[in-house]
């Protein structure tokens, strides 16, 4: 090789080894999921089924040859970090849209800031109420707790032959918060007696004693709309405990973790969720094969859920045609998205749009119709 070549082909291959850039024709979108920390077990698989879609939306040409990017940050399942990412996002990597994040204390905090600059923020794991009351650009593909709860209610007094109830939640969490009102409101309206409520603090860890509470109570089943790491906890006790009936989760007990955590003491448990595994579907079955051949793994609810949220976003681009003027395609896509139906992992979906509130637009909620499961020798198995 001749030396004087030498110095070229080495500032080449240094070239080649860097990162490829993106292209200006590239879409960006934004993906704030909790990533590490306890919330990761909900922001991991969300994000994995994003990375699964976008891979299959480019292979077959993207956007009308224009490939999706997803612009990915860490918001660690914190409301500061996720105002953080938010803002990086929106005003330094000026992504199109930004999906996340993962929680709904989450959402609550940075959602304000994708509405006030007129950019989508679209969850797909948040299910508290009032999320689509910050304004008329925050959407989401989660059906709501206040939607999925009274049929997985329902359900549950039908199996168990329900006539009274505990509860036990956490009153210092969005979600877990929103997760009660609308279980005793549904609790209410089904004419079932609620003989004893305990609470809880974000970061507790023994529960024994809210559990001899209820315990006491004698309730034919225990509502316990908490987040998995936390419910595993409060089920493990509470077998510890000797309490044998069934409890009934909301949203966050989709998650393998709770099985994996609680084991046998989750053995009974119901909860609702608008993916099944089961679905027959050929886009469920196309997603599932796609999920394990790529990770190695079966996907949950919330990898169904970012799956199908990047391709309805994916139909809404279709219908427009962008610009290159930032502010200008942000709202062309906000204005696309309400008329979006799609048929994917987890069914049929559209959107709905929210009431106003305080006189104000609201967003746009998921508009499905949901499954219940129980627990049946460590599985989530369907409940009819």
């Amino acid at each position: 090789m001749r030396t004087h070549l030498l110095p070229a082909l080495l500032a080449l291959s240094a070239l080649l080894a860097q990162p490829a850039l993106t292209r200006a024709e590239d879409i960006r979108i934004g993906l704030a999921e909790a990533l590490t920390g306890p919330a990761s077990q909900y922001g991991v698989p969300i994000r994995n089924g994003f990375i699964l879609a976008q891979d299959a939306i480019n292979a077959k040409g993207g956007i009308n040859g224009n490939r999706i990017v997803l612009v990915e940050e860490d918001e660690r399942g914190k409301k500061e970090e996720a105002i953080n990412v938010y803002k990086k996002l929106i005003f330094q990597d000026k992504v199109l849209l930004a999906f996340g994040p993962t929680l709904s204390n989450s959402m609550f905090a940075a959602g304000p800031i994708a509405n006030s600059a007129r950019v989508v923020a679209f969850g797909t794991s948040n299910t508290a109420s009032g999320i689509t009351d910050i304004g008329p650009y925050i959407f989401r593909s989660s059906p709501m707790e206040a939607d999925v709860v009274p049929v997985t209610l329902k359900t549950a007094i039908r199996h168990l032959k329900l006539h009274q109830v505990g509860i036990i939640y956490g009153n210092d969490d969005a979600f877990t918060k929103s997760g009660y009102d609308v279980f005793k409101q549904a609790l209410e309206a089904e004419h079932i007696a609620v003989v004893d409520t305990e609470t809880y603090a974000k970061g507790d860890v023994d529960f024994k004693a809210q559990l001899t509470k209820l315990k006491a109570a004698q309730p034919d089943a225990i509502i316990c709309p908490c987040l998995s790491e936390e419910g595993a906890n409060i089920l493990l006790q509470a077998r510890a405990l000797g309490i044998k009936v069934s409890f009934i989760g909301g949203n966050g007990f989709n998650s393998p973790k709770l099985l994996e955590n609680a084991k046998s003491a989750a053995e009974g448990t119901i909860v609702g969720s608008p993916w099944f595994d089961g679905n027959p579907s050929p886009e469920n079955q196309h997603f599932i094969a796609a999920y394990r051949k790529k990770y190695g793994t079966d996907p949950n609810q919330f990898s169904a859920q970012g799956y199908d949220a990047l391709f309805i976003v994916a139909n809404a681009l279709r219908k427009i045609k962008l610009t290159g003027q930032l502010e200008q395609d942000r709202q062309a896509l906000r204005d696309a998205l309400p008329a979006i139906q799609f048929d994917g992992a987890t069914g049929h979906f559209a959107f709905r749009p929210a009431p106003p509130h305080n006189g104000k637009p609201g967003g746009y909620d998921a508009d499905q119709t949901p499954f219940v499961y129980i627990v049946n020798h460590g599985k989530f198995t369907l409940l009819k």
